[in-house]
């Protein structure tokens, strides 16, 4: 049996240290075959640039980070990205829901994704959106936390091995907004 893991939004400045443990995770979801936007080979540095340019948006309050920690390591992430047009204050997008391989299975993901809902209401926003490969961890996940699929679009992306996958697009509006 696992232990529940912590739950914390990362604010800015966010550590190195943290930021090192977010490239590991999304590392490992490439090197899986996660179609989380990035292709093979993917290394450690290309995983801390993106978690640099991430920070960036945290310190610019376009995006929300959180972070699930099991004995003080980071093994799963999720983003709220608030930055939408003026005429969708409401919205956000839910991205990267990411959960190191060795950590599956005991409801990372899940708690993450109810900790960013938390955070959007704390925010004002009550419409959330995402999309997914379809049968993937993440679409079942989804589909058990009350999320709508709006549709499919094939052939959207690549795995990280090159081959095409669909997504489907999902939403969730949330209650007490």
């Amino acid at each position: 049996m696992i232990a529940a893991a912590e739950i914390s939004v990362l604010d800015p400045p966010i550590a190195e240290r943290a930021l090192d443990q977010l490239a590991s995770v999304l590392v490992d979801c490439v090197e899986g075959g996660a179609s989380v936007g990035f292709m093979s080979p993917f290394s450690r540095d290309d995983g801390l640039a993106f978690f640099r340019k991430v920070s960036s948006s945290v310190a610019s309050g376009d995006t929300v980070l959180l972070a699930a920690r099991l004995d003080g390591k980071i093994v799963g992430t999720v983003q709220l990205g608030l930055d939408t047009p003026p005429n969708q204050p409401h919205r956000a997008d839910v991205k990267k829901l990411l959960v190191h391989r060795s950590a599956r299975g005991h409801g990372i993901g899940a708690a993450l994704m109810a900790q960013v809902e938390e955070e959007a209401r704390r925010l004002g926003r009550w419409l959330l959106v995402l999309d997914t490969v379809p049968g993937e961890n993440g679409y079942r996940l989804y589909v058990r936390a009350g999320w709508t699929r709006s549709g499919i679009i094939p052939d959207y992306a690549l795995f990280p091995d090159g081959r095409l996958c669909d997504t489907a697009v999902f939403w969730k509006r949330l209650t007490n907004r």
